[in-house]
C-alpha cells in the first residue's frame, strides 16, 4: 500500500515564490546569502525516498512521509444484532414465524430503510434480529425495529426548562441524534408549556438509556452559567473597544462569552456565558470598565446637519470606529428617523477636543447640493449611453450626481470643492439646453400608438429623423393618451403637426370585415405572399389581415380610408368569384388502357383538349390502379372537356360476338395461340376471346375499335370457313355428323321396362353438365385465389369443376361442369363471389384516389413534425398514405396522397393549412440592445413567453458569442411580426433609459480602481522550487528534463528505454 506526501497552500505558495519575503529581501541586501542558503530544504527532506524492502529485525525505521502509517479504512457496511425477549415481543404467534404480519413489518423496514434484517427464534422464544448495511440504515432499522416488534413503555423525566434547548440541540439535531442512539420517542414540551417533563417512549432498555443521556446534558449544563448585566447604552461602546478590540480581549482573558447588542438593537442587557468562575471573572472586569468610565467621561453636544451625519458615520460606521479607536471617544448619532441634529460626544475631557475635531472634519468632508433642471431635459443632460455625465465624472469621480424621475432637480454630493466645480458646469449645460430645446405633449387614442410607430417603427423613426425630434409613445401597458415631443422648437412643432395629421387620417379609418371562404385564401395571398402583395401595392393605404388558419374561419379584415377600403373590397370580390368559377372539378371514370388514347402521341390529345376547353386535367399516375381523370375549371368548360374524353372512350371500346362452332375453336386458336395471335396484332391490337374448351358455346367475343374489330371479325370468319371446309393445311376434317354417337359412348339398360326408365333418368342425372359464365378477365385471378385455394374452396363446397380459361386466351368466359343440380347453385356462388370482387374492387378503386399537393421541400420537416408526429397524426385521422419524395427524386417539391377521394381531399387541405400558416410567416431582424435582453426575456423565460403568446409569433436571440449581439429574429405572421416589433421596440426605449440611469449612477457611485491596483508592487520573476544536495548538483547527474517523456512520463504511456535517472529506479 503506497502512502502520499500532502503539500500544503503555504508552503506550496512559499515554494512557487522561490523564497520567502523575508529570504527575498536579505537576498537582494547581500547580507544573509549563506544563511538563505542553509535555510533551503534538502532534495531528501523534499522528496524522501520510498522504501526498497523491509528493514531487518532490530533496525529502526527513520520517520519520512513515506513511513507513515495509514489508518486502515473502516467498512461502511456495519452489522448489529438486536434481541427482543417473549415478553416484549409483540406479535408471539409461534405457528406463522417467517410469515403472518411480523415477516410483513419486517419486509417493510428492509424496504423503508435499505437494510437488510435476517430473523432468528432463540431457545426461550426469544427473537434475535441481525441487522446490515450502512450506519444510518441500521441505525433507522433498529428505531423501527423497536417501535413495531416490541411492546412500548413510556417513561418521563424532569430537567429544568432552560436546559430543554440542549436535549433538542441546534434545528432538532440532537434529538434526532438521541432518538435513533437510543430507539425510542422523546417528546419535549412546548416552549409556551410551562412544563418541565420529558416523556419517552420505547423499550425499557431504551427508556433507561435516553433517561441517562438527558440527565447527562442536564448535569452538564448545570456547570455552565448564564449571567447578564443591565449596562446603559451609552457605555457599551467602551465595552466593546474600537473595532470590538476590548470585548475579544475580555472573552480571551476570561475564557467566557460576552454578547453585547449592536449599535442598532435598543436593548442594555449584556449576556455572559461559560463556567461560572469564568463568568465571574468576566463581569468584574466588565462593571470595572463602566465604573471607570462612567466615574471620569464627559460629554459635549453639538449641531451637526443632517445631511451630513452619515459622512460622520461613514460606510457600515467605520468612521466612528476610527475616531473612537484614535481617542478613546464615543460619538453618539441621533436614529435616522429622529428630527434632531444634535451629535453627543462622550469620552475622557483632555480627548475630546481632539475627537470634536475629527467630527467637524468628517461633516464638512462632503457636501450636498441640487440643480434646478426641468425633468424632460434629464436624459439630454445624461447624454446617450451617458456619454455627457461621463465627461465631467472623469474630472470629478468623487461627486455622485443623482437624478429622480420627476423631480425638476439633480443632486450631487460629494466633496465641496468638487460638487461646486460640478455645480457650475451642469448648470452651463442646463442653461443651454433651455435656451434651444422645447417639448410639448399630444393626446391620441392608444389604439392608434402603433401605426403612428409603423412597421419595425417606419413611421416614428422617418419623424424623428426628419424633425431632429425625440418622441416618446407609452408603452401598452400604460394605456396613457399623451404622446412627448422633445427637441428643437421648430422641429417640434412640425412633428406635432404631423403625427396630429396622422391621428387624424386613423380616426377616420374603416374596418371592414369580407366573408371569404378559406379554401380561397392562400390562392390570394400566393406563393411567398405575391398576390397578396400585389393587391397591397395597389392599395398601399389598405391593411388586409388574414385569419390564423388553425381559425378555420372564413373572415378578412380590410382595415384604411374609407374610399380605399371600398374599392380593395370590389376588387377581391371580383378575384373570388373568378375563383369560385374556375374552381368546379368534376372526375370522370375511364379504363386505365385508354389513358394513353386520351393522353395521345406526346400528349397531343390532351394538351388540345385542355387548351380548346380551358381546362385543367388530371389523369392518375401509370403505376395507380385509379381510372379517374379529373377536370377543373369552369362547368361548362368542364362538361365539354368530360364528353369529349369519353367522346374517346366510346370509339375505342367496341365488341361483338361472332358465332362459330365451338369444334372449330382449338383449329382456329393454333398451336399456343398461333392463329388468333396473328390476327390480334394484325388488327391493331383488337381482344379476341375464345369460350372454354368443351363447354359447347359458339359465341367468340372481339373487342376493339369499330373498325378494327370488323377488320377481326372478317378474318375470323373466313379462317373458320377455310377449317370447316378441310383447307387448312395440316389440318384433320371433323366428322361429318357429329350428332352420331361413338360406340364407346352407348350405355346399354335391360330389365323391366319401368325400372329402366328410371335407371335412364338416374344416369342421366349423373352425366356432368357444363354451364358458360361471363366474368371479367381482370377477375380471374382473385377467384383462383393464393395458389388455387379460392377456387378449390368453391369446387369442394358446391362439388362441381369449375375451368377458369388460360390467361393467354384472356377470356371472360368460365366453365362450371358438374351434376345439374349442383350447377345453379354453384353458378349463383360464383355469382356471388364476382359481385363480391366487383365491389372490392370499386372500393380499392376508390381506396386507390390519388393526388399530389406541390409543397416547397423546405416546409417537409416542419408537415412530418418531430419523430413523424404530425405527419402521423394526418395520416391516422383521415387513413391515407402520404408519400414523400426520395432524395433522388426529380420532384422534389411533390407530396402523394392515396386513399379514399374525400380523405384524400382533407388530409391534403390539413397539409395546405399547416403551408398556408408556413407561408405566411415572414423573419424579421431587428436590432435591441443586448443590455435589455435580460429584462426582456424575464426570469426563466417568463417575460418573451408572455410576448410570444400574446402576439403568436417566435422571438429568437443572439446565442453568446455571436457576431452581432444585438440582432433578435421575430418570425410569425405579417401583422403579428409588426405587433411585436413595435410591443419590442417600445420596450427597448423604455428599458434603455433605465439602464442608462442605472449605468450612470453606477459610474458615479463606483470608485477608479486605478488608484489600488497602482499600490500593488511588481513582483520580481519566481526562482522556481530551490532544493539543496540535489543528486544533479552533488555528482555527476544532470537535471531532469522536465519536457521529457522519460524523465516525466505520462500516466499509462509505455516507457522506450529503462535507463537509470536521479529519480531513482523506474517501477511499473
Amino acid at each position: 500500500m503506497s502512502s502520499v506526501a500532502v503539500l500544503t497552500q503555504e508552503s506550496f505558495n512559499e515554494h512557487r515564490s522561490g523564497l520567502l519575503p523575508e529570504k527575498a529581501k536579505a537576498a537582494v541586501a547581500g547580507t544573509s546569502g549563506a544563511e538563505d542558503e542553509d535555510s533551503l530544504p534538502t532534495y531528501k527532506d523534499a522528496f524522501p525516498p520510498l522504501p526498497e524492502k523491509p528493514l531487518p529485525e532490530g533496525v529502526q525505521e527513520t520517520g519520512n512521509a513515506w513511513t507513515t502509517k495509514i489508518r486502515p479504512l473502516k467498512s461502511s457496511v456495519i452489522t448489529q444484532v438486536f434481541h427482543v425477549p417473549l415478553e416484549e415481543r409483540k406479535y408471539k404467534d409461534m405457528n406463522q414465524f417467517g410469515e403472518g404480519d411480523q415477516a410483513k413489518v419486517c419486509l417493510d423496514i428492509m424496504h423503508k430503510t435499505g437494510a437488510h434484517l435476517e430473523l432468528s427464534m432463540a431457545k426461550d422464544q426469544g427473537l434475535s434480529i441481525m441487522v446490515s448495511g450502512k450506519h444510518d440504515a441500521v441505525m433507522k432499522a433498529r428505531k423501527e425495529i423497536v417501535s413495531r416488534l416490541q411492546t412500548q413503555a413510556s417513561a418521563t423525566v424532569a430537567i429544568p426548562k432552560e436546559h430543554h434547548r440542549f436535549v433538542i440541540g441546534k434545528s432538532g439535531e440532537k434529538l434526532q441524534e438521541l432518538e435513533l442512539k437510543t430507539a425510542t420517542k422523546i417528546q419535549i414540551p412546548r416552549p409556551e408549556d410551562p412544563s418541565n417533563l420529558i416523556k419517552i417512549s420505547g423499550t425499557k432498555e431504551g427508556l433507561e438509556k435516553a433517561k441517562h443521556e438527558i440527565l447527562l446534558i442536564s448535569a452538564e449544563q448545570d456547570k455552565r452559567a448564564v449571567e447578564r448585566m443591565n449596562i446603559e447604552k451609552v457605555y457599551h461602546p467602551f465595552i466593546t473597544g474600537a473595532y470590538n478590540k476590548v470585548v475579544g480581549e475580555l472573552m480571551q482573558e476570561t475564557g467566557a462569552r460576552i454578547n453585547v447588542p449592536p449599535p442598532s438593537v435598543n436593548k442594555t442587557e449584556i449576556v455572559i456565558t461559560g463556567e461560572k468562575e469564568q463568568v465571574a471573572l468576566a463581569i468584574a472586569k466588565i462593571k470595572k470598565i463602566y465604573e471607570e468610565k462612567k466615574k471620569n467621561a464627559t460629554t459635549i453636544a453639538v449641531e451637526v446637519k443632517k445631511s451630513q451625519h452619515k459622512y460622520v458615520i461613514g460606510p457600515k460606521g467605520n468612521t466612528l470606529q476610527e475616531i473612537l479607536d484614535r481617542t478613546g471617544v464615543s460619538v453618539e448619532i441621533p436614529p435616522l428617523d429622529s428630527s434632531s441634529e444634535t451629535v453627543i460626544l462622550r469620552g475622557e475631557p483632555d480627548r475630546l477636543g481632539q475627537a470634536l475635531t475629527e467630527v467637524y472634519a468628517k461633516a464638512n468632508s462632503y457636501t450636498v447640493s441640487s440643480v434646478s433642471a426641468p425633468s424632460w431635459l434629464h436624459r439630454f443632460i445624461i447624454g446617450k449611453k451617458g456619454q455627457n455625465l461621463a465627461k465631467i465624472t472623469q474630472q470629478m469621480p468623487k461627486v455622485h450626481i443623482e437624478f429622480t424621475e420627476g423631480e425638476d432637480k439633480i443632486t450631487l454630493e460629494g466633496p465641496t470643492k468638487d460638487v461646486q466645480i460640478v455645480q457650475g458646469q451642469i448648470e452651463a449645460i442646463v442653461t443651454d439646453l433651455i435656451s434651444r430645446m422645447d417639448y410639448t405633449e399630444i393626446s391620441v387614442d392608444p389604439k392608434f400608438h402603433r401605426h403612428l410607430i409603423g412597421k419595425g417603427g417606419a413611421n416614428i423613426n422617418r419623424i424623428k429623423e426628419l424633425h431632429k425630434v425625440s418622441v416618446r409613445i407609452p408603452p401598452d401597458n400604460e394605456k396613457s393618451n399623451l404622446i412627448r415631443i422633445e427637441g428643437d422648437p421648430q422641429g417640434v412643432q412640425e412633428a406635432k403637426k404631423e403625427l396630429l395629421e396622422l391621428a387624424s387620417r386613423m380616426e377616420n379609418e374603416r374596418t371592414k370585415d369580407m366573408i371569404i371562404e378559406q379554401r380561397f385564401h392562400r390562392a390570394i395571398i400566393g406563393q411567398k405572399g405575391e398576390k397578396v402583395k400585389e393587391i397591397r401595392d395597389k392599395f398601399p393605404e389598405v391593411i388586409i389581415n388574414f385569419p390564423d388558419p388553425a381559425q378555420k374561419s372564413d373572415i378578412v379584415q380590410l382595415r384604411g380610408p374609407r374610399t380605399e377600403v371600398e374599392k380593395c373590397t370590389k376588387f377581391m370580390q371580383k378575384m373570388v368569384a373568378e375563383m369560385v368559377e374556375n374552381s368546379f372539378s368534376v372526375s370522370v371514370p375511364i379504363f386505365k388502357q385508354f389513358h394513353k388514347n386520351i393522353i395521345g402521341k406526346g400528349g397531343a390529345n390532351i394538351k388540345k383538349i385542355r387548351e380548346e376547353t380551358n381546362t385543367k386535367i388530371d389523369l392518375p399516375a401509370e403505376n395507380s390502379n385509379s381510372e379517374m381523370i379529373i377536370i377543373t375549371g369552369k362547368k361548362a368548360n368542364c362538361e365539354a372537356a368530360k364528353n369529349r374524353i369519353l367522346a374517346i372512350q366510346k370509339e375505342l371500346v367496341r365488341g361483338l360476338f361472332v358465332s362459330i362452332p365451338s369444334k372449330l375453336h382449338n383449329s382456329l386458336i393454333g398451336s399456343k395461340g398461333r392463329f388468333v395471335r396473328s390476327i390480334m396484332e394484325e388488327c391493331g391490337g383488337v381482344h379476341i376471346h375464345f369460350p372454354t374448351e368443351g363447354s359447347g358455346i359458339d359465341a367468340v367475343t372481339i373487342r376493339g375499335t369499330a373498325e378494327e374489330v370488323e377488320k377481326a371479325k372478317k378474318q375470323l370468319l373466313s379462317l373458320a370457313e377455310e377449317k370447316e371446309n378441310g383447307e387448312a393445311n395440316g389440318e384433320v376434317k371433323e366428322p361429318a355428323d357429329p350428332l352420331v354417337p361413338k360406340k364407346c359412348d352407348v350405355i346399354v339398360l335391360s330389365g323391366r321396362k319401368e325400372r329402366c326408365e328410371a335407371a335412364v333418368e338416374a344416369l342421366k342425372a349423373l352425366v356432368p353438365v357444363s354451364v358458360a359464365v361471363e366474368v371479367p378477365f381482370e377477375l380471374h385471378r382473385y377467384i383462383i385465389g393464393q395458389k388455387g385455394s379460392g377456387i378449390r374452396k368453391m369446387m369442394d363446397e358446391f362439388e362441381v369443376n369449375i375451368q377458369v380459361p388460360a390467361h393467354e386466351l384472356q377470356s371472360d368466359i368460365i366453365s362450371i361442369t358438374g351434376l345439374a343440380s349442383h350447377l345453379d347453385r354453384a353458378k349463383e356462388g360464383l355469382l356471388e363471389r364476382v359481385k363480391e370482387l366487383q365491389a372490392e374492387q370499386e372500393d380499392r378503386a376508390l381506396r386507390s384516389f390519388k393526388l399530389t399537393i406541390t409543397v416547397e421541400p423546405k416546409y417537409h420537416p416542419k408537415i412530418i413534425g418531430r419523430k413523424g408526429a404530425i405527419i402521423t397524426q394526418i395520416r391516422n385521422q383521415h387513413e391515407v398514405n402520404i408519400q414523400f419524395p426520395e432524395k433522388n427524386d426529380e420532384n422534389q417539391d411533390q407530396i402523394t396522397i392515396t386513399g379514399y377521394e374525400q380523405n384524400a381531399v382533407a388530409a391534403r387541405n390539413a397539409i395546405q393549412a399547416i403551408v398556408d400558416e408556413l407561408e405566411e410567416m415572414i423573419s424579421e431582424d431587428i436590432t435591441l440592445d443586448s443590455k435589455v435582453h435580460a429584462r426582456i426575456i424575464g426570469a426563466r423565460g417568463k417575460g418573451i413567453r408572455k410576448i410570444m403568446d400574446e402576439f403568436k409569433v417566435d422571438v429568437r436571440f443572439p446565442q453568446s458569442g455571436a457576431a452581432d449581439p444585438n440582432l433578435v429574429t421575430v418570425t410569425g405572421r405579417p401583422e403579428h411580426v409588426d405587433e411585436a416589433i413595435d410591443h419590442l421596440l417600445n420596450l427597448e426605449e423604455e428599458y434603455m433609459a433605465d439602464v442608462v440611469e442605472n449605468e450612470a449612477k453606477m459610474a458615479y457611485m463606483k470608485p477608479s480602481g486605478s488608484t489600488a491596483s497602482s499600490m500593488e508592487e511588481p513582483r520580481g520573476p519566481s526562482k522556481g522550487f530551490v532544493v539543496r544536495e540535489a543528486p544533479w548538483a552533488t555528482g555527476n547527474e544532470k537535471a531532469p528534463d522536465m519536457s521529457s517523456s522519460e524523465e516525466f512520463p505520462s500516466f499509462g504511456a509505455p516507457v522506450t528505454n529503462a535507463r537509470s535517472s536521479p529519480w531513482g529506479p523506474k517501477r511499473f
